[in-house]
């Protein structure tokens, strides 16, 4: 029962807030009589003009069959009549006002036709400007099928490009404004709903072209608003990153100008618009100066946004009700744009986000991104992956590859002996029985490469790096590599004790003491076997066999 009272008091709202029937004909009148019919107030007798008031008589009263069929008989019958060129435009306003998909297509057939017989007279520019009406009319929402709106702003735009002084372009040039704001309307909102889904790519091609194809548009603001706040989620994604910080500052700094760029635009461009308040606290925010808008500029936002008309209830209950979309909040000023620049898609914009981060992990400029002046040192040095590391990121893999070579030359090899003091005392032993010369380099402790390690010393080969060959060192095997504190005595190592002999596995017998099992004695024999006894254990030999188990030899 609530449920009726509602609706019943819904429909009755609608029914007082809606105008008399009176004002829609009087509306409809106004748009489909776009000018006065010069030759209807000519006095004549003549058949011709009979014949024709006879036709806009009919049209009037809504007989359009009559109407239409008095017009084709005044062409047929007098070819060369001067009422010829109003009765060809009358035949296409039956099929207007007639309404319906079917006789709108007819009169937009009959008004193309009219255009291209006479293309030069004042009536072209209004044939042209009721094909544009015919689209106009059959626009659907925002969020369904574009193709009438964008058929609309074709035949507007042709209307204002080949009748540039017809009296009707005012009226067509607010007619473009408002199908504009219908294609901005449904660009923005499937924007937002990229953003809201996290779809990047796809959130700034809509938002870019919704920013570079309708500037008028009502929600301006918020399209330049929504786009830096993509490229700041961009950036915050970089700071999450794994990567070199030099690339991770460069791309952190670019999608940071790209949103700083976009609430500049807002500030200078809409400075006057309902939401220029939140660009400026997002530079603030970013760090970024905030711009002061010209004089200007000023004075055309100033202009656009009060142009506008609010919202009221009656046009929200309307738009409930009403086919097609609301214009209400479209500008009333300002000169739309006649041809759309190169759109934004979502494909270009993910191949330039992998060129920017491809760029910026080699240390290559930025494609379209200019390199930043007025760089310090550190910022320099943060590029080029030349700082030292920050507290927030992990220091870089230690990298040995740049050991020089023994000589300088590479293929050398380095062998290095760690000397003792009975290594030393027979290096200069060995010096002294060749000559004395205490300089050789086995006095002083060094063999020369490719030497071979001399008996009772270990060799220890170790690469020194990859592509090289091993270094040998060498050092006496009685000697430890690291000497340990304290003074050097020249005692030998005590000899390591030998573990003793695990004694032989005997079994206990019981009440006969120990009894070796297996091995052998002290003096060397083999031990005898002790005898079987059955009480004690139990064996399958010495089981008696019984019945046909005693002729078995097995």
């Amino acid at each position: 029962m609530n449920r009726v009272i509602t609706q019943i008091a819904v429909v009755g709202l609608c029914a007082a807030l809606m105008p008399p029937a009176y004002a829609f004909s009087t509306k409809k009148k106004k748009q489909s009589d776009l000018s006065s019919n010069p030759l209807a107030n000519v006095k004549s007798k003549q058949p011709d003009k009979e014949l024709f008031d006879k036709a806009m008589l009919a049209l009037k009263k809504g007989k359009f069959d009559v109407a239409r069929l008095d017009l084709q008989t005044l062409l047929n019958t007098y070819p060369e009549t001067e009422y010829a060129m109003r009765a060809k435009l009358a035949i296409g306003d039956t099929w207007y006002r007639e309404g319906g998909s079917a006789a709108l297509q007819q009169a937009e057939a009959e008004y193309k036709d009219f255009i291209t017989f006479f293309p030069n007279t004042p009536e072209a520019a209004e044939a042209q400007m009721k094909v544009g009406d015919i689209y106009f009319q059959q626009m659907d929402k925002p969020d369904r099928d574009p193709q009438n709106a964008i058929h609309a702003q074709q035949e507007y735009r042709t209307m204002l490009q080949d009748f540039p002084d017809s009296p009707l372009i005012p009226r067509a040039k607010q007619r473009l404004r408002e199908v504009q704001e219908v294609l901005a309307q449904r660009q923005f909102e499937v924007g937002s709903f990229y953003a809201l889904r996290e779809n990047t790519g796809a959130a700034i091609a809509r938002l870019q072209t919704v920013a570079d194809t309708y500037p008028l548009f009502s929600h301006s603001d918020q399209t330049l608003i929504t786009l830096g706040d993509q490229y700041a989620t961009q950036a915050q994604k970089v700071s999450q990153l794994n990567i070199p910080p030099g690339a991770k500052a460069e791309l952190i700094r670019v999608y940071n100008d790209r949103a700083g760029a976009a609430w500049e635009r807002v500030v200078l461009r809409y400075p006057m618009a309902p939401h220029v308040e939140d660009a400026k606290d997002r530079l603030i925010a970013l760090g970024r100066p905030v711009p002061e808008p010209t004089q200007q500029e000023l004075a055309e936002s100033e202009a656009e946004e009060g142009s506008r008309v609010n919202v009221k209830l009656k046009d929200r209950a309307l738009l409930m009700i009403k086919h097609g979309p609301s214009t209400v909040q479209s500008a009333r000023v300002g000169e739309p744009l006649l041809s759309d620049p190169t759109p934004t898609l979502a494909p270009d914009v993910n191949k330039q986000t992998m060129a920017t981060f491809t760029a910026a992990m080699k240390g290559e400029p930025i494609p379209g991104i200019s390199p930043k002046t007025g760089e310090d040192s550190t910022a320099t040095a943060i590029s080029q992956g030349t700082a030292p590391p920050r507290t927030d990121q992990p220091a870089p893999a230690l990298k040995f590859d740049t050991v020089p070579d023994a000589g300088g030359s590479p293929g050398s090899t380095v062998t290095v002996e760690i000397p003792s003091d009975s290594a030393a005392s027979t290096g200069n032993a060995a010096g002294s029985g060749d000559g004395g010369n205490a300089g050789t380099p086995a006095a002083s402790g060094m063999v020369a490469p490719n030497a071979v390690a001399a008996p009772g010393s270990a060799a220890i080969s170790r690469p020194l790096h990859e592509g090289s060959p091993d270094a040998v060192v060498t050092a006496p095997a009685s000697t430890p590599a690291v000497a340990g504190v304290g003074p050097v005595e020249n005692k030998p190592l005590p000899a390591i004790d030998k573990p003793a002999e695990a004694p032989n596995q005997i079994n206990d017998a019981k009440g006969g003491g120990a009894q070796v099992n297996t091995g052998a004695t002290a003096s060397g024999k083999k031990a005898k076997k002790a005898p079987y006894n059955s009480k004690d254990e139990s064996s399958s030999k010495h089981k008696k066999k019984k019945g046909l188990d005693k002729v078995n030899p097995f």
